[in-house]
């Protein structure tokens, strides 16, 4: 049995997480970590799973690799500067970071890659996410990471992200490749943010008894 550390379990992602490590026979929740709480209880986990802010997934960072303790980071926001500090903690731990935890975006990343690499540099690529109106950031972690996808396959690069911020929507990406001749689509949307918290547990499974290293949701699907 894999004893969880759960941090940012009063948000609406903590608590599902929560809820459905209480459904899994595989895990036994040891420790729940809001923002400002101790994080001492973590050293008797197996593994803390994080959705927090950028500024409290640094701070809970320090404390895996003062604990050597592996950790999934699925918090949004992480920038540049933030990101380089995870590839240094993962010399010593291993992490699992990813921007969208879902198994059905990671196989979406999949297939924009096969597409980016087939259709290269006669189509133009377009990129639309919509999220609920409390996302702070903009674009997505994800738009982001589709983006990065297209870059590296060599063709033009992703022409425009359009953000959309409505409602409650919990997430939808759409990637447009288009050419003079034909347009193809590729689509993705979240019903639940269970589908994040069951890609969470999953990774979770995957990264105790790793070695220190940085992995993503592609190791896991792997």
């Amino acid at each position: 049995m894999i004893k969880l550390a759960i941090s940012g379990y009063k948000g609406k992602m903590g608590q599902r997480i929560t809820a459905l490590a209480q459904e899994d026979k595989q895990f036994n929740i040891t420790a729940k970590i809001e923002i400002g709480d101790s994080i001492e209880a973590i050293k008797n986990a197996d593994a803390l799973i994080e959705f927090t802010t950028p500024a409290a997934t640094m701070e809970h960072l320090k404390a895996c690799v003062k604990f050597s303790k592996p950790v999934v980071i699925g918090t949004t926001g992480i920038l540049e500067n933030e990101l380089s500090k995870i590839r240094l903690a993962s010399k010593r731990i291993p992490i699992l970071f990813s921007p969208n935890m879902s198994i059905g975006v990671n196989s979406l990343f999949a297939l924009v890659r096969m597409a980016a690499n087939k259709l290269g540099l006669d189509y133009e690529v377009d990129i639309v996410e919509t999220h609920h109106v409390h996302k702070k950031d903009s674009p997505s972690g994800t738009a982001k990471q589709l983006a990065q996808i297209v870059k590296d396959a060599g063709g033009k690069g992703v022409k425009d992200i359009k953000a959309i911020r409505e409602g409650e929507v919990v997430g939808d990406h759409r990637i447009i490749f288009e050419s003079p001749v034909d347009r193809l689509e590729l689509f993705h949307s979240a019903k639940t943010r269970d589908i994040f918290v069951l890609g969470a547990l999953k990774a979770a499974k995957f990264i105790v008894g790793k070695k220190p290293g940085l992995y993503s949701m592609e190791d896991v699907l792997a």
